[in-house]
Order: C-alpha cells, then sequence, then structure tokens
C-alpha cells in the first residue's frame, strides 16, 4: 500500500506541475513582433500614385519616394543657394548633365534610392528589388562616375540631416521610434560611404 500511495502521489505532483506550468504560460502574451519600417511606412497596402495618373503603388513605396526625392530637393536647394556644407561636389556630374538627360537621370537616381531603402526595409514585392552598386563601388568615383567625390563623415552627417528633414516634410516625426529606426538604417551604411 505505501508503494502504491507514493506512485499515486508521485503522479499527482508530476501532474500538479504540469498544470501550473502550463498555466502560468497560457497567462503570457507572446509579444508582437515588431513590423517592419516598409510595412511601417504603409506596407503593401496599394494606393493611387499621385504622380502616375491611373496607376497603383504600394503606399510603403509611395512614402518611401517622397523622403527620397523631398531629400534630392534639398539637396539641389543648398546647391543652387550655395549653402555652407552644401553637397554639391558629390553630385556635381549628375548635376552638369543638361536638358532631359538630367530630369531623366535625376528620376533614375530617386527609383534607384526608393528601391534600395524600400528593398532593406522590408518591401518584399518584386517592385522592391534593388540591382544597383554597392555601397562602396555607387560612393567611389573611381568605380562610378556619376559620383563627384568620395564623402567625409561630415558630408554624411549633412546628408542624414537632409534624410530626416524630408522624413519630418512626410510626416515622419523626429520622436518617434519609426524616425529613429530610419536613422539607424542610414548609420548602418556610414561605413561602406564614407571614404574619405
Amino acid at each position: 500500500m505505501k508503494i502504491y500511495s507514493k506512485l499515486t502521489l508521485s503522479v499527482l505532483l508530476a501532474a500538479s506541475a504540469a498544470m501550473i506550468s502550463c498555466s502560468s504560460n497560457d497567462d503570457e502574451t507572446p509579444e508582437p513582433a515588431k513590423l517592419s519600417i516598409y510595412e511601417r511606412l504603409g506596407g503593401t497596402k496599394m494606393v493611387s500614385d499621385p504622380d502616375n495618373s491611373g496607376q497603383m503603388i504600394e503606399q510603403g513605396r509611395l512614402s518611401f519616394r517622397k523622403v527620397v526625392n523631398s531629400t534630392i530637393g534639398l539637396i539641389v536647394a543648398d546647391i543652387q543657394s550655395n549653402a555652407a556644407g552644401n553637397l554639391q561636389a558629390h553630385f556635381a556630374p549628375l548635376l552638369a548633365e543638361t536638358g532631359t538627360t538630367q530630369s531623366t537621370n535625376i528620376a533614375k537616381l530617386s527609383d534607384n534610392l526608393t528601391d534600395f531603402f524600400s528593398f532593406n526595409t522590408g518591401g518584399t514585392n518584386a517592385v522592391n528589388t534593388y540591382s544597383g552598386l554597392n555601397m562602396v563601388a555607387a560612393h567611389d568615383p573611381a568605380k562610378n562616375p556619376r559620383m563627384g567625390t568620395k564623402s567625409s563623415s561630415a558630408d554624411y552627417t549633412k546628408f542624414e540631416g537632409y534624410v530626416g528633414a524630408a522624413a519630418n516634410a512626410n510626416g515622419v516625426a523626429s520622436n518617434t521610434e519609426l524616425y529613429t529606426d530610419i536613422v539607424a538604417v542610414l548609420e548602418s551604411l556610414r561605413t561602406p560611404i564614407v571614404q574619405k
């Protein structure tokens, strides 16, 4: 009888431990996975493309395109006004192109940057494929004749400022986690881009 009681007691203790273990896990709800930057910028939701009448575009891609175009506009405006620390030396070959070629090449730059950021922040559809140069080659004038000069850390910080201002102008406030995550992506690119 004592063996039976000890066996029964052991089974009851094991069952109790299993039930307590299961019930404490049921009370804890796992944290949801953090959405990608692309998803937080609108993701794959299709919206009307304001630049192409009658066409649709993923909201995430449109958000990036708006920030990229605003960044390019800020860079060009600083160059035209000869603002201190402007990045003219970097974009001189592109800006020297004339006529429809220049606007076409600036549009290509915008598309390329939009592809790069969309692809590298969670855009998974075929439209978000980046096939351009790697960051080292893209920012080395010896490998990319459309790059005017190598970047210093100060140049890159200036560029980050342009992107930050463009993000703010397009609805991404500086004091948000999304903004911080975008800056983290930019900072992850500093080492391959800064080459002097």
